[in-house]
């Protein structure tokens, strides 16, 4: 009997399918792709109805040729990387270099790495699914279209090495315009008054101003509250109504992409990568008691569906583990109200009830466990009972005001048991008076007004960007953690505090695309553009058709703002207020790889630069270049100040820029000279180096202790910004004058 073979992505989740199949399996990974459009070429034939080029992707050859000849003496051959558009492209990909007849060929899916879940894939196989594979060959194509023929305009505008994407530059927009709401902001001023209260049983609790002779209360500056406290002081003050009832509060669906990472970067300070990088190994298997185990369902998803088996199991584990009371009558299923869901897979949950965090807890990392707790969590409440609140209302009038209490009481946790808040609003008791009745009489004993002022829109944070996009409809399950990570490599974006703030190059960039093509970079654009390959993976719409639709009004717009490119460059270069002091011409801002930068604008007849913000340097000497006799100038770069000849760049010739101490290393005829770090924090070396590996922190200060013979101090930064003088040698340290 031939052996079969199956080919998965990862090596990890080959060993975990492994164990489950036995010895008539040969189990083998590609390692993620093994073909891809070039780097250095567009690869999409514009001519041809946009045929992609794929080619194989460098380190690959010989896993391809592993799996050729594995492929030669199989069986039959299942096809099992992972169940979304991506892994059915890799499928389509492998299959195409096997060289076996197409019948010998099957695509299998497992929605878990479970022992169950491996055989249901098995015995369920499938053929390639070419909906599936157009609908990634699209997405593939439409950002290789924008990425590939945008960014050259920005390089020519701004600076090489920068790039521009079709869903990226869209958050980045998301991002700017939220930072602009922030900036625009005015607040406005608005009173609260809050009343301290002693019932006749002498009970004492406060209430909030609502309503002023049946309207809203709107109290706007201190004039007009304090008018409203003196009539207050008067007026008797009496309870006139009393509700009590009871509410229930419904746990949520088990969790989605969007919503896990949303919840790991709230609760656990993950960022979307790195949730979705612990989940991938949550997925494909921990090694329990030495067999490998895959804890949770796919973590690809935006459906909150669950099988039937799933919620059976759960209800039974909700019995033993937290009792009859905590099991509602019947299960719950949930439906998202969102368009467009896919609903490939279930909602993400665990895939073994047996293994609860607590028993597994031993096997895992320590952010292996945090994010496998908060999804069995999250899983075993969303079969729970209700929490159940007494919520208590008290209305009290003082002549035509309406001040109102109130409060709510946890009386039964039910689904908290599982998934508890840390710091939950509604579980804190209410402190309202328990001997209460309407038409008491109450004692005023203070009134407390206080002054507030409207707030601007929150920045976003990484989880609180990915549930806009997702309630946008831009993005996919497999796409939000790239889109996040890949806007804050390219810079665009920062993490500020953590919130997410965009930076100088992320407004400018910003504001060329929107400006230059606002049909193309906008929201409604894009999530219709998603709605479209939603259409092509539901064989509504050929994925072509969907790519001509979309590249005829890209390329106008694009032609168009290319036309315009001198213009815009001209415009990006902003006049200060500043003085060369070389050749005495204005200085503009203008842009490099390191960001804005100030230069002269006499260019090319003075190339004249330094950083933004710094102050002109100072030359305390005289420097003609040894190569060509012209003077040099101090300049600044990327690791520090240096010497540079006038002449640039008919002449290169740089020397370092010393501080004129000698280097105190024995036998080092060098000087101590400022540097840079690859990441931009300064520091300060021999200039012998390599040959002299001197280095410090602190910068050097031409002035010898006054208690050893060290001819030089250094300045050092305290934590709380002021700096001491402090000797390297014998740590004497002096006031910084």
């Amino acid at each position: 009997m031939s052996t079969n073979l199956l080919v998965v992505e990862s090596p990890s989740k080959a060993r975990t399918i492994k164990k489950y199949l036995g010895g008539n399996f040969r189990v083998m990974a590609s390692v993620g792709h093994i073909k891809d459009l070039p780097e250095r070429e567009l690869g999409v034939d514009l001519d041809h109805n946009f045929k992609p080029k794929y080619i194989t992707i460098k380190g690959k050859s010989t896993i391809i040729h592993n799996l050729k000849e594995a492929a030669q003496s199989a069986g039959r051959i299942y096809l099992a990387p992972d169940p979304d558009r991506e892994g059915e492209a890799i499928a389509w990909h492998i299959a195409s270099v096997l060289a076996v007849p197409a019948e010998r060929i099957q695509r299998v899916l497992f929605n878990e790495i479970t022992q169950s879940g491996i055989h249901y894939g098995i015995n369920h196989p499938r053929q390639i699914d070419m909906s599936l594979v157009n609908a990634q060959q699209a997405r593939r194509v439409l950002d290789r279209l924008v990425g590939y023929q945008v960014s050259p305009f920005l390089w020519r505008t701004l600076y090489r090495g920068l790039s521009a994407g079709r869903v990226q530059s869209v958050a980045v927009r998301i991002i700017c315009e939220r930072e602009i709401e922030i900036e625009q902001f005015i607040p406005r001023e608005y009173w609260e008054i809050f009343a301290f209260l002693q019932t006749p049983q002498s009970e004492k609790f406060s209430a909030k101003l609502i309503k002023i002779d049946g309207k809203k209360a709107n109290l706007g500056n201190e004039a007009e509250t304090r008018n409203h406290l003196s009539i207050l002081q008067t007026a008797t003050w009496q309870v006139s109504a009393i509700e009590e009832k009871e509410i229930a509060k419904s746990p949520t669906p088990p969790f989605t992409t969007s919503t896990l990472q949303q919840e790991a970067t709230r609760r656990l300070r993950f960022s979307p990568e790195k949730t979705m990088r612990v989940a991938q190994n949550l997925y494909e298997g921990i090694e329990i008691d030495g067999e490998p185990v895959g804890l949770i369902t796919y973590m690809r998803t935006d459906s909150v569906r669950i099988s039937k088996e799933a919620i059976t199991g759960v209800r039974d584990f909700i019995e033993k583990q937290y009792g009859p009371k905590f099991l509602p009558p019947n299960p719950r299923y949930f439906k998202t109200t969102k368009k467009n869901v896919q609903d490939a897979h279930e909602g993400i949950r665990p895939t073994h009830l047996e293994h609860t965090p607590e028993a597994v807890g031993r096997y895992l990392s320590p952010d292996q466990k945090k994010l496998y707790t908060l999804i069995w969590n999250r899983f075993a409440a969303c079969q729970m009972a209700n929490a159940i609140y007494k919520q208590k209302t008290i209305d009290v009038t003082a002549g035509n005001y309406l001040f109102r209490a109130t409060g709510n009481d946890l009386i039964f946790d039910g689904y908290l048991r599982a998934w508890r808040e840390e710091k939950s609003e509604d579980e804190k008791k209410n402190g309202l008076p328990l001997k209460i009745r309407k038409s008491d009489l109450l004692k005023l004993l203070e009134l407390q007004p206080e002054q507030k002022f409207t707030e601007p829109p929150s920045r976003f944070t990484e989880g609180t960007l990915i549930r806009e996009l997702d309630n946008l409809g831009i993005g996919r399950p497999s796409t939000y953690a790239t889109i996040v990570t890949t806007i804050i490599i390219r810079k665009y974006v920062e993490r500020k505090g953590g919130y997410l703030a965009p930076t100088d190059l992320g407004k400018t960039v910003n504001k060329l695309l929107v400006e230059g093509m606002p049909a193309i970079f906008n929201v409604k654009f894009t999530a219709q553009m998603e709605a479209e390959l939603d259409d092509v993976e539901g064989n509504r719409k050929e994925w072509q058709k969907v790519i001509g639709e979309f590249y005829q009004p890209f390329h106008k717009a694009l032609d168009e703002l290319q036309a315009q490119r001198k213009e815009i460059k001209t415009g990006l270069q902003e006049k200060t207020g500043e003085i060369c002091e070389l050749c005495g011409a204005p200085m503009v801002i203008k842009w490099s790889r390191n960001g804005r930068f100030l230069a002269c604008s006499a260019f090319p007849e003075c190339k004249n630069t330094r950083p933004l913000n710094a102050e002109p340097t100072v030359q305390t000497e005289e420097k003609t270049c040894p190569n060509c006799g012209s003077p040099m100038t101090v300049k600044e770069g990327r690791y520090g100040k240096f010497w540079a000849c006038t002449k640039y760049p008919k002449c290169k010739t740089t020397e370092p820029f010393t501080l004129n101490i000698n280097c105190p290393q024995p036998d080092c005829d060098g000087q101590i000279v400022q540097k840079r770090t690859k990441k931009g924090k300064t520091f300060y070396g021999c200039n012998r180096y390599p040959n002299c590996k001197y280095a410090t922190w602190n910068e050097p200060v031409a002035r010898p202790c006054s208690n050893c013979d060290s001819p030089f101090l250094e300045r050092k930064q305290k934590r709380d910004g002021s700096s001491v003088l402090i000797c390297p040698k014998c740590k004497t340290e002096s006031a910084d004058e």
